[in-house]
């Protein structure tokens, strides 16, 4: 399978040289920034395109590593051309392949949606490190198997998604990325406010940062739980909601310890609750 790259971002550039390194042939690159494309074709020692038609007609499959914007404009574009037998990929997290590309079937092609739960920061390394990273897939036509053997291959761990999963994957994958930066951003704030520079407050809570975040990797959130949710401690829960500055926050702490507190209860099935049960349902702070 030929794979020809529209977009020549950090995920083009990326991708692009894994597969090349893996000995998947890449056909070459095509971009409204000729520039990026050239750069990616000597980075991957393929082929600069300056015609999209051209890059179609040389490729079995396109993947399209442009934003999300980007994706259905750029296939509409491609649909003019004959890619019947084309495999039209994307590698966004939140779309489908069928809404990426509508009414994909009339033109012969097949779509797909290949998405690594990788961040793309650096477009000459991280290459690198796509081995053992995870991957998932989901589309209509008759080569998810072939993407998934491709990519296991290559060294990943793949999951082809089930129907009408795929916001809830996003959701998931957002709340484990980018939620994440919120709360601890939230705890850079309260800490300003005792005293602490926005520099030393981040001292002070990388190491429980990477302690935490390695315990959970190790043996899972429940596991690694510990603080006041997981004792049951509604009182020093009660005293935590009433200094928190606004109701927004106090709601978002109040959201995320009822989480907690069902993990608790499942860790601890003969402990009573019911305090902090009624605290985070009705909110009645100290």
């Amino acid at each position: 399978m030929k794979i020809g790259f529209v977009g020549a971002g950090k995920a083009g550039f990326s991708l692009g040289r894994f597969f090349a390194e893996g000995g998947v042939p890449v056909t070459g690159y095509y971009s409204r920034h000729p520039g990026s494309a050239k750069e990616a074709a000597q980075f991957t020692h393929s082929r600069f395109y300056d015609a999209l038609d051209e890059l179609a007609r040389d490729s079995d499959a396109l993947l399209l590593t442009v934003p999300d914007g980007a994706i259905t404009p750029v296939y509409q574009e491609l649909a003019r051309y004959e890619i019947s037998g084309k495999q039209i990929c994307h590698c966004s997290g939140a779309m489908t392949a069928g809404e990426a590309f509508p009414e994909i079937d009339q033109t012969g092609a097949h779509g797909y949606s290949i998405h690594p739960l990788f961040p793309f920061s650096d477009k000459l390394e991280c290459y690198r490190e796509l081995p053992g990273a995870f991957f998932c897939i989901e589309g209509g036509g008759p080569h998810l198997a072939d993407w998934q053997t491709m990519l296991q291959a290559l060294g990943t761990e793949v999951r082809i998604l089930p129907p009408g999963t795929k916001a809830r994957y996003h959701a998931a994958c957002a709340i484990a990325s980018n939620l994440v930066c919120a709360l601890v951003q939230e705890s850079l704030d309260l800490l300003e406010t005792c005293g602490f520079s926005t520099d030393a407050a981040l001292r002070a809570l990388t190491p429980l940062i990477r302690s935490n975040t390695a315990h959970i990797l190790e043996q899972g959130p429940a596991q690694a739980l510990t603080g006041p949710a997981e004792r049951g401690d509604a009182v020093t829960i009660a005293k935590h909601l009433a200094s928190l500055p606004s109701g927004e926050e106090r709601t978002m702490y109040r959201a995320v310890s009822r989480k907690l507190a069902g993990m608790a209860a499942r860790k601890h099935p003969d402990r009573d609750c019911a305090a902090l049960d009624t605290l985070l349902k009705e909110g009645k702070e100290a």
